[in-house]
């Protein structure tokens, strides 16, 4: 086990799988005590247990994160349970593998009905809004807190469809340089973290298209390939832990190289 997160008190919404499974994994090998949050509690209590089982320190607290009242739950947990709250990392959300559940959610903007705009948008936006208003009056009064928005490198750039997806992370974006321009004074930093395309459920449906041989090539990465979300959590880390105590208002794109070009 690690040592560079000891100590420190971290909610980590979306934690169940993907990128916020492996930021989990990591913070808590370094010593982190970890709130996830998820909205399938089955699914983040058998995670959750995984990593206790290896040894690290973390509890599951299942939150729909686009409910305000229930996120007040995830952060007071933070505070019930490891005396405060020292990092948030907003990782919750929606990408195109939601289609499976709302087909209609990813769709450019005329074609999008508003109800599955404004779903999107609870999901991906409210959570950091209704997560960070709830954390920041915490960090200010210790002088001492990282926030860290995992948005996406598609709210960078645009993009022919998934248009509330690209709205919400786009203002992910902005508020979090508003956040780091405001809150930064009270040692309280803001940043942004912008993955590319990475080998997770949210692109399971192209993922193999992206790494196949004969189209790797093609789709836009110097690198040829996606990323893994270990790769990702790494960066996490980085902006989690006291490596990055000069970071503030900061967007890491980790895409290979895609925005780049």
């Amino acid at each position: 086990m690690g040592s560079m997160m000891s100590g420190k008190t971290v909610v980590l919404t979306g934690a169940s799988s993907g990128i916020g499974r492996a930021a989990m994994e990591l913070l808590c090998a370094e010593g982190a005590n970890v709130v996830a949050s998820a909205r399938t509690a089955d699914r983040l209590q058998a995670a959750v247990d995984e990593v206790v089982q290896a040894g690290g320190s973390a509890i599951a607290v299942a939150a729909d994160m686009s409910n305000d009242e229930q996120v007040g739950r995830v952060i007071d947990a933070a505070k019930s349970e490891f005396g405060g709250l020292d990092v948030l990392i907003n990782n919750a959300g929606v990408g195109y593998g939601y289609r499976d559940q709302r087909p209609n959610s990813m769709l450019a903007l005329v074609e999008s009905p508003l109800e599955d705009w404004h779903h999107v948008m609870g999901i991906n936006l409210d959570s950091v809004v209704f997560a960070s208003r709830r954390a920041l009056p915490v960090m200010i009064e210790q002088r001492s807190g990282s926030i860290v928005n995992v948005a996406s490198i598609l709210g960078m750039v645009g993009h022919h469809d998934a248009h509330a997806y690209t709205t919400a992370k786009g203002a992910i974006i902005n508020l979090t340089r508003s956040m780091a321009k405001t809150y930064g004074p009270f040692n309280v930093r803001s940043n942004v973290l912008a993955p590319g395309y990475i080998d997770t459920p949210m692109i399971a449906d192209y993922t193999e298209y992206l790494n196949a041989d004969e189209t790797r090539a093609g789709w836009g990465c110097p690198m040829e390939r996606t990323g893994t979300p270990q790769e990702i959590a790494n960066s996490i880390l980085y902006l989690s832990s006291d490596m990055s105590t000069y970071t503030n208002g900061l967007v890491m794109a980790v895409d290979g190289g895609f925005t780049a070009c």
